[in-house]
């Protein structure tokens, strides 16, 4: 309610205000082509998957992310490597790749080299020509028996978790934030290590020289005395 003794508003209800609603009518009608157009592409690149290529899993970025797992653009060369896939020939056999993808997990490489081999032993490859097949192509048998994915090539992670046990002595003494500082503390004096190491070698190979050069000059000594 409008408090104290001012003038009424003046509400202007007579726009055409059927000019700004946007409506939303061919909801249905969109749905429906769309999933005629999912259809039509499906029998277009069969027997290929509907989902495309294949994809690898990696982590997210940053520390907020990186527990999250998804697919990522390609294969890295070091996992086609492993798996003795070339990169020329994993785009003809539906296998993404990503030549600027870096391996920096041990595990992460090692799932995805997985990943690959377990594709290789599902994959089914259709002769170019099929009166001409070429050594390593399926046989018509096998090429009648082909069922299209329409799912992505599936994953499984099995999450290693450590067992209950007795806490020792030795933890519940110890500091973990002291540890972490003198781990630092050793990080940042590493050149100072490596400078003096270079130092002593440097001073133990002068020493070395200076005393093999004194043996010469007395022997040319002795031979100056003789010769007078």
């Amino acid at each position: 309610m409008v408090k104290h003794n001012n003038m009424l508003v003046n509400n202007h209800f007579k726009k055409a205000w059927q000019i700004h609603v946007k409506t939303w009518f061919n909801q249905p009608a969109k749905r429906a082509k769309r999933r005629l157009n999912r259809q039509k592409k499906a029998s277009f690149i069969f027997p290929r998957p509907v989902s495309g290529p294949l994809r690898p899993l990696v982590h997210g970025q940053t520390l907020r992310y990186q527990s999250k797992l998804k697919f990522g653009r390609g294969f890295s060369l070091d996992e086609l490597k492993l798996a003795k896939i070339s990169p020329r020939d994993a785009r003809t056999i539906g296998i993404s790749v990503d030549f600027r993808r870096r391996n920096r997990s041990l595990e992460t490489q090692t799932a995805n080299v997985q990943r690959l081999a377990l594709y290789k032993s599902k994959l089914v490859l259709f002769p170019r020509k099929a009166k001409k097949p070429k050594k390593g192509d399926a046989t018509k048998s096998e090429r009648n028996a082909v069922v299209q994915q329409t799912k992505p090539f599936p994953y499984h992670i099995v999450r290693s978790k450590d067992k209950a046990r007795v806490i020792t002595e030795k933890e519940k003494t110890d500091s973990a934030f002291m540890t972490l500082r003198k781990a630092r503390l050793e990080a940042s004096r590493v050149g100072d290590k490596i400078r003096k190491e270079r130092k002593a070698a440097a001073g133990a190979s002068a020493a070395a020289s200076k005393k093999e050069a004194e043996p010469k000059e007395e022997k040319a000594d002795k031979g100056g005395k003789k010769k007078k």
